[in-house]
C-alpha cells in the first residue's frame, strides 16, 4: 500500500504583506502532477489546510479545486484533519457525505472514530485539539497538557479489539518534543506544555504528522513530519520542501522523499548595496528576497533600488558591522569596573549640558544607598 504524506498547506498565507495564493496554486498543480505519476492508494493531509480559521475566498476556492481534481477526477482516497490554524467545524463541513467518495475529513476527535481502512491499512485521524477539549470529551481531569491528551487518545485507539492485526497509521497535528521549529509556526502553548513525547506513537506502524514545517524536524524511522508545502518564512530559506511517499508492506515501511520546486523561492542575500545591485550577484531575480545590507554609511532609498533588480524584496535590514560590534564591546568593557554613581554621572553628562557637582554626587549616592537598603529588606 502506497500513500502520499503532506501537511501544512496554509492556504491564504500572508507573508510580509504578500498573499502566497498564486504560488500555492502553482505548487498544488505540481502536487497533482506528482500524484498522477506516483498513482498513490491514498493521500494524507495532516492539518493546517488553511492559514486561518476564516480563510479568504481565494484560498477556499483553491482547496475546493485541488480536492476535486485529486478525489473526484483522479479517484484517490484522501484522509485529512484540521490543524491549529484551521477551524475544526469549517474543515469538517460536509464530511458526512464526502466520505462516500472516499474523502475523509475530520475536524474533531472522538472515541467513536474507529479509523478508515484503505487497501488493508487503517488510518486513525487525530485532529489538533486543546487539552481542555480532550479532557471534557473523555471526562478525565488528569489531562492538563498536550502530552496527556495524546497519551489518552493513543491509548483509546490502541485498545481497539483488533488493533495491530493490520498496519495502523496515526495522522496527527502535534509538536513532538525535541522537534526543530521555524518562525512561521504558531506556538501551541507556553513552555513545554504544548509538546508530546515521541514514545506515544510507538504502537503505530507509521505516524504522519503536521505542524512543524521542516520535513526533518525529527529523525525517526516511524514518526515523520512532511513539512510545509512551501517556505513561509525566511527561517526556512535553507529548507528543502517535499512530499513523503510511504509504502507499507507486511507492516514494514519505506519512505521516499519527493522534492517540490516553488515558482518563487525564498532567499537571504547579504552584502553591500552595490554588491547586491550587480546583475550577476543572484540569478533568480523573481524570488522572495530578504536583503541584509553590510553598508555602514547612510543609504538613499535602498529598498526601491533593490526592487528595480529584485521585484519581490520582502524584507530589508542592516547588518551590524564588525566595527560596531567592536565599539560596543569596548564600551561595555570600559564600564565594567565603574561604580553605580560613576555610571550615573556619565549618563548625566551625556544627556545634559549641566555641570556635575559634588552635591549632586552626594545626593545620588544617598538615594542609591536607600534603594539598596530597601531591596535588602525585600
Amino acid at each position: 500500500m502506497k500513500f502520499l504524506h503532506t501537511a501544512d498547506w496554509h492556504l491564504g498565507k500572508l507573508v510580509h504583506g504578500v498573499y502566497m495564493t498564486e504560488d500555492q496554486s502553482d505548487i498544488l498543480d505540481q502536487f497533482i502532477k506528482l500524484a498522477e505519476r506516483v498513482q498513490p492508494d491514498a493521500i494524507i493531509v495532516a492539518g493546517d489546510l488553511y492559514d486561518r480559521s476564516v480563510p479568504p475566498a481565494e484560498a477556499v476556492n483553491l482547496l475546493n479545486e485541488t480536492l476535486y481534481r485529486l478525489n473526484v477526477e483522479m479517484k484517490i482516497p484522501i484522509v485529512a484533519i484540521s490543524g491549529n490554524h484551521d477551524s475544526a467545524d469549517r474543515i469538517a463541513f460536509g464530511s458526512a457525505w464526502y466520505k462516500h467518495s472516499d474523502l475523509h475529513v475530520t475536524g474533531k476527535w472522538s472515541p467513536a472514530l474507529k479509523g478508515v481502512e484503505i487497501k488493508g491499512v487503517r488510518f486513525h485521524s487525530v485532529p489538533y485539539a486543546e487539552p481542555s477539549v480532550i479532557r471534557e470529551i473523555l471526562n478525565d481531569d488528569s489531562i492538563t497538557s498536550h502530552h496527556d491528551a495524546m497519551k489518552k487518545i493513543t491509548e483509546e485507539i490502541s485498545s481497539l479489539e483488533d488493533f495491530g492485526e493490520k498496519p495502523e497509521v496515526l495522522i496527527g497535528h502535534s509538536f513532538v518534543t525535541g522537534g526543530t521549529t521555524t518562525d512561521s509556526e504558531r506556538t501551541l502553548s507556553v513552555g513545554g506544555a504544548g509538546t508530546v513525547g515521541k514514545e506515544l506513537f510507538e504502537p503505530f506502524t507509521y505516524t504522519a504528522l503536521g505542524h512543524l514545517h521542516s520535513p526533518h524536524a525529527i529523525r525517526d524511522d516511524k514518526v515523520h513530519y512532511s513539512g510545509s508545502l512551501m517556505k513561509y518564512s525566511f527561517s526556512e530559506a535553507n529548507h528543502t520542501k517535499m512530499v513523503k511517499c510511504v509504502t507499507i508492506e507486511n507492516h514494514h515501511i519505506s519512505v521516499e522523499e519527493i522534492l517540490l520546486e516553488p515558482k518563487r523561492d525564498m532567499a537571504i542575500l547579504k552584502g553591500s548595496l552595490e554588491e547586491l545591485m550587480r546583475p550577476d550577484f543572484y540569478d533568480r531575480k523573481e524570488d522572495y528576497i530578504k536583503a541584509v545590507l553590510t553598508d555602514e554609511g547612510a543609504l538613499i532609498d535602498p529598498i526601491n533600488r533593490l526592487r528595480s533588480i529584485y521585484p519581490n524584496v520582502l524584507h530589508l535590514e542592516r547588518d551590524i558591522s564588525e566595527r560596531d560590534k567592536k565599539m560596543d564591546r569596548q564600551v561595555r568593557e570600559s564600564h565594567e569596573n565603574l561604580s553605580d554613581t560613576e555610571l550615573f554621572k556619565r549618563f548625566f553628562e551625556y544627556v545634559t549640558e549641566a555641570e556635575w557637582t559634588k552635591e549632586m554626587e552626594a545626593e545620588v549616592q544617598e538615594s542609591m544607598n536607600v534603594s539598596l537598603k530597601g531591596s535588602d529588606r525585600l
